[in-house]
């Protein structure tokens, strides 16, 4: 009889986990990151010069719409962010930061208990 055991779940987890991230991540970034930074160039505000290849910033703007406040010193124009969010966006965001944490949370668990 084939039986699962604890780790075989963990690893499970990880691997839905890190599908509903991607998802999280692919439509965080095509429908709000996207068009945040489309009303922001018709303002005639850039995207930030020290993430032109990385994508960081969307991590950024999604952690700026969960927290829904401006920061004081802040690596993307905040105030913009908020300002052209969506309600759509800021579900989108609460789901990108959501998912991605859990991801990491369950990752951790599984390497702490299962690395050798």
């Amino acid at each position: 009889m084939n039986e699962t055991t604890m780790e075989d779940w963990f690893f499970i987890c990880i691997g839905v986990m890190f599908f509903i991230t991607a998802i999280a991540t692919f439509c965080f970034i095509r429908i709000s990151g996207k068009y945040i930074e489309q009303e922001m160039k018709k303002e005639g505000k850039l995207p930030p010069g020290w993430d032109s290849t990385i994508g960081l910033r969307y991590g950024i703007y999604a952690i700026v719409l969960v927290r829904n406040s401006v920061a004081a010193v802040s690596f993307v124009d905040d105030e913009s962010v908020l300002r052209y969010a969506r309600k759509k966006d800021r579900y989108l965001a609460f789901f990108f930061v959501i998912s991605s944490s859990v991801l990491m949370v369950i990752g951790g668990i599984t390497y702490f208990l299962y690395a050798s």
